[in-house]
């Protein structure tokens, strides 16, 4: 092999080994103990010595547990065997002609042996480590060369020779993967197709053309069907309309019911098509953005949608990810490539890719792009969207892929001019839309408990009815034998047979108890309010004119019952955007401020201790010299005296001798400026030296401005305010960096760069000054830079204290420290360090080590406070939200710490709450498991006695709070992991009974997860991913039967907010992604108070009294049919006139339930802010459910026996002003009282009166009289006298003295009992629910929530504060160079990398993915 070709085919391991510094090495470490073990394996030849320190793991048993493996689905059906692993070692002959020597047989062994433990191992290892343990056997192999030996005794003719190729090593992946890319050759790609329903086939390689949308032109009517009559009140009216159709029968003409169902149907299709559009609209724009893509030997502007799998696309600054693509080239050094992550994760600190070396060097020019035919082999696609397994094939040589090579789709390129990338999946098969999950059809709990009670409804229609048929044919069985004389006109037909039509005809005349009209005037009314959500004033955003919008129109109700919210954090809670706003430097605080203004903070009684403190002069404070308008400094002697009193905090301007300073400063005090400017004080030198050399920043200076390039927000404030305080950050090199000193330049030589890491907490840099002193500069949290301090004294106190007081206001703080270091230390240990660079295996153990011991006694600088600026108003909407018995998780992407800070910043946490976080969730879980399945003995349950008191069930009274991680979560709801680790005779029982039991146990795990988790007053999920996030929404749904809340801004928030009851989209910073799948888009989050509640519940409150008093209003005018049946010889013939059946539910009685429907109002908005207790009502289901349907049922009955017996009564005994006791006028008796009975309730229980109302009720009588005197006068009666048969009976009726007293005596027996139950409750003092948490709101205020001090577990007595968003990796970057760009790169770069001016598309670019 030529030297340049087995370099470059080693690179790829040795970068494996090596890591990307420090970071990526621990990395690699801390994949697990199985990885981590065969990695040491396979790079120490294969001897294995001592036992196998792994633990068998759960997926060994899989499929008996019915859990799945990382190898399942989308990954490799099977492991590669061990004759495959030897057959891919070496390219050169091996023939064995005579036996081994025992030295060759030894060999052999080892050989064997780590191939057979990666062989017995290989599903138990993340998918992201078997490309790197491979890599590591491969430069192991090429170095020691076990087969050297057996290749000399190759002489013998008989043995056949195996001709091994080097490169089917790393093939043994794309062996078990069936995902091959071809680069620049569509037609390859167009030949695949797959089976995916039936015996239809589409294309295996999907297009990039995205669609969310639900119908298209063909699909719509169909589906839009089959999903309206999922509802049972729909299949209900074809079931009425069809036994319409029998003319022996029906009643009414069939088309009289078909119409208004056909009328229904077409509003809601009408509705479903109108969001549909929207949703077309949003897809047409997303596939119509322009990109650049390689066609022939040329770039060309395309749009998205004309992406294929192996197409190779430019990608320019700013410009979004269109595809998952592999990473060939970029315009920076080495190929990187810095993206933002903030729509797929949700975090804001850039993060870097990295191009292989041999695509970065060979690939320079559009030429060598369009001969570029290398071959990717990979995982299918799937959801996972941290990992990714593959290789290169390319030239003869294979080179290992994993994530770090990848763009994902909706990733925006940042501080990177131009990228090239081939696209390995695209459209549905992207990683991003494979975690987007479907549109699922949303029901509200009221819709599903409508369905319920149409069948409970229709049961009882088919019971009465039966009951009456056969009553009807016993009664016509004792008049045919009573009456024989008559019996010619039976004798065509029997009893039964009359019976068998009674039956029937009864079930079609009392079908319109469920009334069509009331489900046409559901829509309306929900679409009336989702209509106020849109004009409302008070969730209007002015700053970017986005109105609040309900894009969704049947859920309003469920806005009322909401229990969880699950809300995201970047974006949602929070703005985005870092400010440095406080530092306390050697004992004196400084806050920022714009105006010169003076800001009071109150010591600590501690205070006082310091005064007595040995050294206490070292401590200064700054006070005003209010007669000279100036600032003195004073001593603690001086200030003694007044020590009670307050510290007085300096604001200020800006500084005038840095040119580079922006207009607007991020940072300034008074105090500090005038220090600064003295340079009289070295410990605020060197702090202010520490900030603009100790980070990962890179600069690049546009005409006489520089810009930073950060990776992440908190660096480059920090940066910015040292900058604004005259420490300038001006250049660096691999080795140097320069800054400028109060105007006075200054070349630092870079030493060392100790990254920053999860672990570490904390980075630093050693250099050299040019007075030729080393010092070390280190910033991190503050529980790991305190106690590595040389010495405790008044000033680290003080700075303890600071402390406490910025993390009482809820600010990300970093402690700051230094050290000098001597020649002969740094000689020492500089060796020992780039011996430990070097290590093939532990180096990021034994780095750590090294970093440890140099990082020890430390002087303390001081601390800094950055503010991660929440959105207005989000602590006391939640503080609300809270106060209505709302609990709100938040499910981030982002770091624990930075989670952790913002829900103390937002009052989510309190210093109050006890944190679980995963050791204590590990034994709470585990105890529950052991109470729940009675698998231990006496012993272990003595053992575990303490834990058993800490059940989910038990923490409901604890104020705690949960903090668990997405890795974590994955370990509890998937395999185990954590339980396992924990008990291992537990597990060991457990095995046993796996077969049976499994998905009990994992049903038993998830629910006891969900218990603990809903019994903690806030839960903080941090690393979770977007199918993660929706899991978690699923699991309360499933376990906890509640009504779920999804709120986020992001496409990373898109599964959530389709999986959870309400979506909610912000329009924010990361696109309209989560908008456009959302149920209601708001512009802050602030606002989700008073959608909840104050629209929510009244909403639901509207739509519970629009539903209980419908179905009222049905029975007490319809069940008078039955009580009729009983005296007209139980014939179904109607009691009512045809006309009044007809309009009774659309205009006598609907207007005034439609009022209440629409306006109705138990307090104002202003009183349910004040009140969020109200809102518990929503969610306790009280003011509709079964029990209010069953009064409601009971309530109608009654009113409707009233009005019947009460007129039957009169009518019975005939005597009368006119001796009116005909059927018609006992019909309009009956009707009217009924009528009115029903209004004088309405108004009764109405507590909102406007014009409106009074308007319906009055409309309501109007129509009644008109449409009696058009329907029942005798001019229509001569005309159609079959339909209109009630000739004058209103008029004749309705004129007599008798009758109306008989009205109004009915009107009086059915209000009486509302009236006395009211009177009843307020002399017995029974308030409803909603007075009870009235009063108890104004007896009992809710106090307000105050941080007070925690005392955590650990050694200091207060709460860190401490949250860095920032991703390890970049040091080891700036060290080996390979992010610095060289100053004559951007004039020298070849053509293929330097950016161009797009042209000017018509197409608008979109500012989300």
């Amino acid at each position: 092999m030529p030297p340049s070709s087995e370099r470059l085919h080693e690179a790829p391991a040795l970068h494996v080994l090596r890591g990307r510094g420090s970071g990526r090495g621990e990395k690699m470490a801390d994949e697990g103990r199985n990885a981590e073990f065969l990695h040491d394996c396979c790079c120490r030849a294969g001897s294995c010595q001592g036992s196998l320190p792994w633990r068998r793991s759960c997926w060994g048993s899989a499929g008996a547990r019915g859990r799945s493996s990382p190898w399942d689905g989308d990954a490799p059906k099977s492991a590669p065997t061990a004759g495959r692993v030897l057959a891919a070692v070496t390219q050169r002959p091996l023939g064995l002609q005579s036996p081994l020597s025992p030295r060759e047989c030894l060999e052999a062994a080892r050989f064997l042996c780590a191939f057979g433990l990666l062989f017995l191992s290989w599903p138990l290892l993340p998918p992201s480590s078997i490309s790197k343990i491979l890599a590591a056997v491969l430069a192991w192999l090429r170095k020691t060369q076990p087969w050297a030996a057996c290749m000399e005794r190759s002489n013998c003719q008989r043995t056949p020779k195996i001709q091994l190729c080097p490169s089917l090593f790393l093939q043994l992946l794309s062996s078990s993967f069936t995902w091959e890319v071809r680069a620049n050759n569509r037609n390859y790609h167009m030949q695949f197709k797959k089976k995916f329903a039936f015996c239809l086939t589409k294309k295996k390689y999907a297009g990039n053309a995205i669609k969310t949308a639900k119908y298209n032109i063909f699909t719509f009517l169909p589906l839009n069907l089959y999903e309206q009559f999922h509802r049972m009140a729909n299949v209900y009216f074809v079931f009425v309309i069809l036994l319409q159709t029998f003319p022996e029968i029906s009643t009414l003409p069939w088309f009289t019911l078909l119409f208004p169902l056909s009328c229904l149907l077409t509003i809601r299709g009408l509705r479903d098509l109108i969001d549909d559009i929207g949703r077309h609209q949003s897809d047409r724009n997303i596939n119509s953005r322009p990109c650049e893509i390689l066609s022939g030997k040329s770039f060309r502007w395309q749009k998205w949608r004309d992406i294929c799998v192996g197409d190779i696309v430019r990608l320019r600054k700013e410009s979004f990810v269109p595809a998952d693509m592999l990473l060939l080239c970029s315009s920076e050094p080495s190929s990187l490539c810095y993206v933002e992550t903030a729509d797929i994760d949700g975090e804001t600190n850039l993060k870097f890719r990295q191009a292989l070396l041999v695509t970065h060097q060979e690939l320079v020019s559009e030429e060598s792009m369009a001969a570029f035919d290398g071959r990717v082999t990979c995982e299918e696609p799937n959801s996972r969207m941290h990992s990714f397994t593959g290789t290169l094939e390319w030239r003869g040589e294979t080179y290992p892929l994993d994530s770090e090579r990848i763009l994902l789709r909706g990733c925006k390129l940042r501080n990177t001019d131009v990228c090239y990338g081939l696209v390995i999946y695209a459209g549905f098969d992207s990683k991003i839309m494979r975690n987007c999950g479907k549109i699922k059809r949303k029901k509200t709990k009221l819709d599903r408990m409508m369905d319920r009670l149409v069948i409970i409804i229709f049961l009882m229609l088919l019971v009465t009815s039966l009951c009456l048929a056969i009553a009807s044919g016993f009664w016509a069985k004792m008049f045919q034998e009573k009456h024989s004389y008559l019996s010619a006109l039976y004798k065509h037909t029997t009893p039964a047979q009359q019976a068998f039509f009674n039956f029937w005809g009864f079930t079609i005349l009392l079908s319109i108890i469920i009334p069509m009209s009331m489900y046409i005037t559901f829509e309306f009314i929900y679409l009336v309010n989702s209509f106020f959500i849109n004009w409302d004033l008070e969730m209007y955003y002015a700053v970017k004119d986005i109105p609040a919008k309900a894009r969704s129109t049947s859920l309003n109700d469920q806005l009322g019952q909401i229990e969880y919210i699950f809300s995201d954090k970047t974006g949602t809670l929070t703005q985005n955007v870092m400010s440095f706003k406080k530092c306390c430097i050697n004992g004196t605080i400084y806050v920022h401020g714009v105006r010169a203004q003076f800001c009071l903070l109150k010591c600590a009684p501690a205070f006082r201790e310091m005064c007595q403190a040995p050294n206490s002069a070292e401590i200064s404070l700054v006070f005003p010299n209010t007669k000279a308008n100036t600032w003195q400094t004073r001593g603690l002697s001086e200030v003694e005296p007044i020590w009670s009193n307050q510290l007085v905090l300096a604001q200020g301007s800006g500084l005038t001798w840095s040119h580079h300073g922006e207009e607007k400063l991020d940072f300034c005090d008074a105090t500090l400026l005038e220090a600064t400017r003295r340079d009289s004080d070295p410990v605020l030198r060197e702090f202010l030296r520490l900030l603009a050399l100790c980070h990962t920043v890179m600069v690049e200076e546009k005409g006489d401005q520089l810009v930073y390039q950060a990776a992440s927000p908190d660096e480059e404030a920090l940066v910015l305010a040292a900058r604004n305080l005259g420490y300038v950050f001006l250049a660096r090199t691999q080795d140097t960096i320069t800054i400028s000193e109060l105007g006075v330049k200054t070349t630092y030589k870079v030493l060392a760069m100790l990254d920053f890491t999860s672990d570490r907490k904390r980075m630093s840099v050693l250099v050299r000054d040019p007075q030729g002193r080393i010092r070390l500069y280190t910033k991190g949290a503050d529980t790991v830079i305190l106690e590595r301090l040389q010495s405790r004294g008044p000033n680290e106190t003080f700075t303890e204290m600071a402390l406490d007081r910025f993390a009482q206001e809820t600010l990300r703080t970093l402690c700051l420290a230094s050290k000098e270091v001597s020649e002969v230390e740094y000689s020492v240990w500089g060796r020992r360090h780039r011996e430990a660079s070097v290590l093939l295996q532990d180096r990021a153990r034994e780095l750590d080590k090294l970093y440890e011991e140099m990082e020890q006694n430390l002087q303390l600088l001081g601390a800094t406070a950055i503010e991660d600026k929440l959105q207005d108003g989000v602590p006391e909407t939640i503080q609300l939200l809270k106060l209505g018995n709302i609990k709100v998780w938040v499910l981030t992407g982002d770091k624990q710490e930075t989670a952790m800070n913002i829900g103390y910043a937002c009052k989510l946490l309190t210093d109050d709450m006890e944190i679980l976080e995963e050791k204590e969730i590990s034994e709470i879980l585990e105890a529950y498991w052991v109470s729940n399945n009675n698998l231990s003995s006496s012993g272990e349950a003595l053992c575990s006695g303490h834990l058993s008191q800490q059940r989910p069930e038990a923490l409901r009274n604890k104020k705690r709070a949960l903090i668990i991680s997405g890795d974590f979560l994955d370990k509890i709801l998937h395999t185990g992991e954590v339980l396992k680790e924990k008990k291992g005779r537990l597990w060991r029982r457990l095995d046993c009974f796996r077969a049976t039991g499994s998905q009990e146990q994992g049903s038993l795990v998830e629910k006891a997860f969900v218990d603990l988790a809903t019994g903690c007053q806030a839960v903080i999920c941090c690393r979770v991913t977007p199918k993660q996030k929706a899991l978690i929404v699923q699991l309360v749904k499933k376990h906890k039967k509640a009504i779920t809340l999804a709120i986020g801004d992001g496409a990373n928030d898109v599964n959530m907010i389709k999986t959870a009851d309400i979506g909610v989209g912000i329009s924010g910073l990361e696109g309209m992604q989560a908008v456009q799948c959302s149920d209601y888009a708001l512009a802050q989050f602030s606002y989700l108070q008073r959608l909840l509640l104050v629209h929510g519940r009244w909403a639901y409150l509207r739509i519970c009294k629009f539903l209980r008093y419908f179905f009222y209003k049905t029975f007490a005018g319809l069940m008078a049919q039955v009580w009729f049946a009983f005296h007209s010889g139980f014939t179904a013939q109607p009691l009512y006139e045809g006309w009044f059946l007809a309009l009774y539910n659309i205009f006598y009685t609907t207007y005034p339930v439609l009022s209440m429907g629409l306006l109705e109002q138990d307090v104002s908005a202003k009183k349910s802010l004040e009140f969020p207790e109200l809102y518990v009502i929503g969610q306790q289901d009280e003011l509709f459910n079964y029990r209010v349907f069953s009064v409601t049922l009971l309530h109608g009955v009654s009113t409707s026996l009233a009005s019947f017996y009460i007129a039957l009564w009169a009518f019975q005994d005939r005597i009368g002003s006119r001796a009116v006791g005909d059927y018609e006028s006992f019909a309009i008796t009956v009707a009217t009282s009924a009528l009115l009975s029903v209004l004088m309730e309405i108004i009764l229980d109405t507590k909102f009166w406007t014009a409106l109302s009074f308007l319906m009720v009055t409309a309501s009588l109007l129509l009644f009289c008109l449409f009696s005197f058009l329907t029942q006068s005798f001019e229509a009666f001569r005309i159609a006298p079959a339909i209109f048969h009630f000739p004058d009976a209103s008029q004749n009726a309705l004129t007599d003295p008798y009758i109306l007293l008989v009205v109004l005596l009915s009107l009086v027996v059915n209000t009486i009992p509302s009236l006395t139950i009211r009177l009843y409750r307020t002399i017995v003092g029974k308030t409803t629910i909603q007075q009870k948490i009235c009063l108890k709101a104004r007896r009992e205020p809710e106090p307000s929530v105050e941080l007070r001090a925690h005392v955590p577990r650990g050694s200091f007595r207060r709460r860190s504060s401490y949250a860095f968003s920032h991703q390890e990796g970049y040091a080891g970057l700036i060290t080996r160079g390979d992010s610095l760009r060289a100053g004559a790169t951007r004039s020298t770069a070849p053509a293929l990398l330097r950016p161009e001016t797009p042209p000017d598309l018509s197409c608008p670019r979109s500012p989300s993915a």
